[in-house]
């Protein structure tokens, strides 16, 4: 069902952006990201003018985007009707290389391939936020850093473009990790990197975010939800958000649980190490996966896994939150989730907000819709 919220004067057009990155760009995720817009365009009280057009003249500038991706501070400047003040729902970063999971580790020994803007004081800055792990931008720091991780366990190797849990490989011998990294193009080697990281046992993971749209922040915390999709694999199913009214200084003023508020202080040292050593970065919406995991000898552990500067999976509830705080100016507190329902007879609740309802060509039939719960909100 839509909502549909009071119109101001319209100072500007909300548009989508695509870049040319596949597996963010299926059907449903097209199809959910012009719906994130619509939404979006209501609350700031802009025009919505659907997919970006360069060749068309806007009637309300500036231009609000809602790409695909975190893009690059190249890319913005090449886009002249944005205001670069407020410029879209996601992230800006100064190198593409900051957008990636590459960033997360240190390079394996002082002195490896990095390329042009790497900050050796982020990693020191994360180093106790994060699972042991490298970085590595060709196959000889790749294997020093593979060695030198085999002596706690096994190796998770990751392809820092992949999404969604794929493009990960675990390795248990030398033997294993030199047939996973002979596999790396070199060109995707040295262009983006690759990442060797500690092997976990996933126990739980947090999404701790913040979103901001015009004068508007809200942050949370989140669970993730796995299903099974139609070839019966386990993958994303949505999230339950807790939501708070202002920045993540608020959320951490909240009784919250023991590990969600060390996941969710986690995320803050990550995000701000982000802001101090990459100068140019800017994030409206900033989503850290927190995880909850245990080493092979059974110590458990927690830090951040990966970021996102993007409209992700739970971005309907962060809206669905938005939404409530518009309308209720007193409210602090709300819940909201988001569902994703591989089933072709599912239907959505009456109170739902619907992102996408139909037969996706890759994914085939689904269902994305928002409930926002409103049982846990403060009084109006």
């Amino acid at each position: 069902m839509r909502q549909e919220l009071p119109r101001l004067a319209c100072v500007g057009t909300v548009v989508t952006f695509a870049q040319c990155n596949g597996s963010l760009d299926a059907v449903h995720e097209h199809c959910t990201r012009t719906e994130v817009a619509r939404r979006l365009a209501l609350l700031k009280g802009f025009d919505f003018g659907d997919e970006y057009d360069a060749s068309h003249q806007y009637a309300s500038q500036p231009l609000y985007l809602v790409p695909n991706d975190t893009l690059s501070r190249a890319q913005l400047a090449a886009l002249p009707q944005v205001d670069p003040s407020d410029p879209l729902f996601g992230g800006v970063v100064p190198y593409a290389f900051v957008a990636t999971k590459a960033i997360t580790h240190p390079l394996p020994y002082p002195g490896a391939s990095a390329p042009k803007g790497w900050s050796t004081d982020f990693g020191k800055r994360v180093g106790g936020v994060v699972f042991r792990g490298f970085s590595a931008f060709d196959l000889e720091a790749a294997r020093a850093a593979g060695r030198t991780l085999l002596a706690h366990g096994a190796v998770r190797v990751k392809r820092v473009q992949a999404t969604g849990g794929r493009g990960q490989t675990v390795a248990a011998s030398l033997h294993a990790l030199s047939a996973v990294l002979d596999t790396l193009p070199s060109q995707e080697l040295s262009t983006h990197g690759v990442v060797l990281e500690e092997n976990l046992n996933a126990l739980r993971t947090w999404g701790i975010g913040q979103t901001r749209v015009g004068a508007s922040i809200i942050s949370y915390y989140g669970i993730q939800r796995l299903v099974r999709n139609h070839q019966g694999e386990l993958v994303y199913g949505g999230t339950d958000l807790n939501v708070v009214r202002g920045g993540f200084d608020v959320l951490l003023t909240q009784p919250l649980p023991r590990n969600v508020r060390l996941a969710a202080r986690f995320a803050v040292c990550y995000h701000t190490a982000v802001q101090d050593c990459f100068e140019g970065f800017f994030a409206s919406r900033a989503n850290y996966d927190v995880l909850l995991g245990a080493r092979t000898n059974g110590e458990l552990c927690l830090g951040v896994l990966e970021q996102s500067w993007r409209a992700g999976g739970a971005t309907g509830a962060e809206i669905a939150a938005l939404e409530h705080f518009a309308a209720q100016p007193r409210s602090q507190r709300v819940r909201a989730s988001t569902f994703e329902v591989y089933d072709s007879a599912a239907e959505p609740p009456p109170e739902a907000a619907v992102y996408f309802h139909g037969v996706d060509p890759q994914a085939g039939p689904l269902l994305k819709y928002t409930l926002l719960h409103h049982d846990g909100d403060d009084p109006a």
